[in-house]
């Protein structure tokens, strides 16, 4: 057949885990007769530049965006198309671009699709925050509104919220007790939650330029996408900065946040009502507003058909082992499309973040290569323990560890301390061990925290000590 093609390593995804996934196949495997391809739905692939270690484990680092050609190599090629089926057994995949693809090894990295609330029935008055062509329906619906609901209580509603500007309203409508639970607890909430009720009284103008590592991959959604079946490029880091999402003649704003509520049904009315949705909440509180933007989360795009049935997680991704290899012989998974399967360190858990997309992309890559060379590897350091900066209403945030006390049966104590407006720092300690760190805020902290829950050094002897401002514990764990 005239559209058949072979490769060695075929990756589908032009996501952070996929990108990742080819470019260290690349440096594993340079002989030429190991050929990489990478299938990706978007004519843009993200690609991970300017890398800065801030400990043994935890980096920062940007995602540029590049067009696929662009970004090709001499052993990696791009194929703009969309996987639609497998072949385990006989080793190829069918594409919707009626390629065939054999290949000798599968790394699925197909990311995650947005669970859109589905309250209105498909009203064109939802918007769902999910690719480029989302923020620039987001922009249109701006010059115009003067009152929004977000819904959503992750990385993307909570800057989307600090960055509106120009609206007379903005309902914030959060399932949680407390803003930005997805990151945080109560208390490093109400120290955000300051910085938005000063930015609301028009205090604070300045913004910092920073870095930001949320990502989450996005997938086919055929309800949203005028061009059928074709999924949208994801946003990338900053996406807020690429696009002007407020208006430049009024940047204050009035936010009304709705703890501990969803939204129970939204009804569109006719043209002759100021605001053309009603949304009512599980309180009974109604709220008029112009449009509503969705930010509720994902789900892994699993669909295509198989041969062999893949196993699935909890969470509807793919099962895989430390190898990040899933239960079908020879098909890997990395990024927001597995489900990490097998036993956890004792300080790292799975959370859908740009970190971990980029840390089991190239697991997944040094496991194929190993697997094609016949040699045995074990499981990166970074699996050791979770660790994963970002950045919330303009302060650099670090998550280290149990930062919130996951898994540890609320029995462990924590120590604080916060600087208003500066910086708000939690230890996480079980029997005088450090388990977890919470650093927002330029702390200075990341590393000596990074040693100390890796080392599990006892620092009962120290009690309160160890948060005295007076004392600079990081010279003095060095």
């Amino acid at each position: 057949m005239s559209d058949d093609l072979s490769c060695t390593y075929l990756i589908v995804g032009g996501g952070i885990a996929g990108v990742t996934c080819a470019e260290t196949l690349a440096v594993l495997r340079p002989d030429a007769n190991d050929r990489i391809l990478l299938v990706t739905e978007s004519s843009l692939v993200k690609a991970v530049t300017n890398v800065v270690p801030l400990g043994k484990l935890l980096t920062r680092f940007d995602v540029e965006e590049r067009t696929a050609s662009e970004w090709a190599s001499t052993n990696v090629s791009v194929l703009q198309d969309r996987l639609e089926s497998i072949a385990s057994a006989d080793r190829y995949v069918q594409t919707a671009g009626g390629k065939r693809i054999k290949y000798r090894y599968l790394c699925l990295c197909t990311g995650a699709r947005p669970n859109i609330i589905d309250k209105a029935h498909g009203s064109r008055h939802v918007i769902g925050i999910r690719d480029t062509e989302s923020v620039e329906e987001l922009q249109k619906r701006i010059s115009t509104a003067t009152r929004l609901v977000v819904v959503g209580n992750g990385g993307i509603a909570s800057e989307l919220v600090y960055e509106m500007g120009g609206m007379e309203e903005i309902h914030w409508v959060i399932k949680d007790a407390y803003i930005s639970s997805t990151f945080v607890d109560s208390g490093a909430a109400t120290f955000f939650q300051e910085r938005l009720s000063a930015q609301n009284t028009g205090a604070g103008d300045g913004k910092q330029i920073y870095r930001r590592m949320r990502y989450t991959e996005q997938a086919n959604d055929p309800a949203s996408s005028e061009q059928g079946k074709r999924g949208g490029a994801a946003l990338g880091p900053d996406w807020h900065r690429a696009f002007d999402i407020g208006k430049a003649t009024q940047n204050q704003k009035n936010v009304k946040i709705h703890p501990s509520v969803e939204v129970a049904s939204i009804v569109e009315r006719s043209e002759d009502h100021k605001y053309r949705l009603a949304v009512h909440l599980t309180n009974g509180t109604e709220i008029e507003c112009d449009f509503v933007v969705s930010a509720t989360g994902v789900v892994p795009a699993v669909g295509w058909p198989c041969d062999r049935p893949f196993k699935l997680g909890p969470d509807g991704g793919l099962f895989v082992d430390w190898h990040m290899e899933t239960t079908v012989e020879d098909v890997y998974a990395a990024g927001d499309v597995c489900y990490a399967g097998w036993e956890h360190a004792p300080h790292w858990f799975q959370m859908r973040l740009w970190t971990q997309a980029r840390q089991m992309g190239a697991m997944a890559a040094r496991s194929m290569a190993a697997k094609r060379a016949g040699e045995q590897i074990y499981q990166d350091f970074c699996f050791e323990m979770f660790n994963h900066v970002t950045t919330l209403f303009g302060y650099q945030v670090v998550l280290l560890g149990r930062y919130n006390g996951q898994g540890l049966n609320d029995k462990y104590e924590v120590l604080l301390r916060m600087t208003p407006g500066l910086e708000y720092i939690k230890f996480v300690l079980v029997d005088g061990k450090l388990q977890g760190a919470l650093l927002v805020g330029e702390t200075g902290l990341e590393e000596t925290c990074e040693n100390l829950i890796l080392n599990q050094l006892d620092l009962s002897p120290y009690g309160d000590d160890l948060l005295d401002p007076n004392i600079d514990i990081e010279d003095y764990f060095d």
